[in-house]
């Protein structure tokens, strides 16, 4: 169990103990600088590695004890874990030590814990309406698909969007067909370049999901900090060979599981989790959630 410390709330001694027990190693603060340079997008465990010249279980070994103290957090990307430090973490680590300065002036010492950027609301429920946007490297099939469904299935609370890196002229004639054969409104439904859906005038994204094992070597943008990301690969129709009743099988049960990840998905007690706790749950339905049929997840 790691260090309990949101970022509403006083730290206690034991969890800033346990934080600075985590610390007092030379390596694990040579990561947390590297960390803290990289920000909020932080770095894969394989860059990690790389770095600081770690053998990968020695990297994971420390890894872990950062996590632990809470300060630090890991996600899954595709194929990759990135990890990143927790600002919430280390802001109150620091307001720990500068609360009672100077009689409880902390700021004759500087106040250490304002040098921090704004606190994120990671560690705050989340209350719907929810802005999601479904990746794939062609948005023209699995994508276009969770757009579809989820705009069905969530009524008012969740906007939902598709884009990919290499999109394609149109979706996928099946795709569209199968989605107006169970009753989607396709009317809207286009493949477009997730750089439509970045800039300063683009809706801000609380929910990135990647639906396929990686985007082509593809480096996502910059959707947000506060963005929950996660991967749930999934097989590419374009990829399928087979006769058209083979095809049709693999739509249905490619529709069947995107449905019931995403039925377990707007089910979830938002409210009651913060941003780890839901990019926890979203990891689980990628792995767990949905039994395995004949290569489909």
């Amino acid at each position: 169990m790691g260090v309990n410390f949101g970022y509403s709330g006083n730290m206690e001694s034991s969890d800033a103990a346990a934080a600075f027990a985590a610390l007092s190693q030379a390596t694990r603060l040579d990561l947390m600088r590297l960390l803290i340079a990289e920000g909020a997008s932080g770095l894969p465990a394989g860059d990690l590695s790389l770095r600081l010249g770690l053998p990968p279980s020695t990297l994971s070994f420390h890894l872990a004890a950062l996590e632990r103290a809470g300060l630090t957090q890991s996600t899954r990307h595709g194929r990759q874990i990135i990890h990143a430090v927790r600002l919430a973490g280390l802001r109150q680590l620091l307001a720990f030590l500068t609360e009672t300065c100077c009689s409880g002036r902390p700021e004759l010492c500087g106040d250490l814990a304002r040098m921090l950027p704004p606190p994120p609301d990671e560690d705050k429920g989340m209350t719907p309406a929810f802005n999601v946007l479904f990746l794939c490297t062609h948005n023209s099939a699995r994508s276009i698909m969770a757009e579809a469904i989820l705009r069905q299935i969530s009524g008012s609370r969740f906007q939902a969007y598709s884009a990919g890196s290499d999109p394609n002229a149109a979706p996928n004639p099946e795709v569209i067909d199968k989605l107006r054969t169970f009753g989607h409104d396709i009317g809207a439904l286009r493949s477009k370049s997730w750089h439509e859906l970045t800039g300063p005038d683009a809706p801000r994204m609380d929910f990135v999901i990647a639906l396929c094992d990686t985007l082509e070597g593809q480096t996502c943008p910059d959707f947000g900090d506060l963005a929950v990301t996660a991967a749930w690969p999934l097989p590419d129709p374009a990829k399928f060979t087979g006769n058209a009743t083979e095809r049709a099988t693999m739509l249905n049960e490619l529709y069947a599981s995107l449905h019931r990840r995403l039925q377990i998905f707007t089910a979830l007690p938002f409210a009651s989790l913060d941003r780890m706790a839901v990019k926890a749950r979203l990891n689980e339905i990628a792995t767990n959630g949905i039994p395995a049929r004949n290569g489909v997840r």
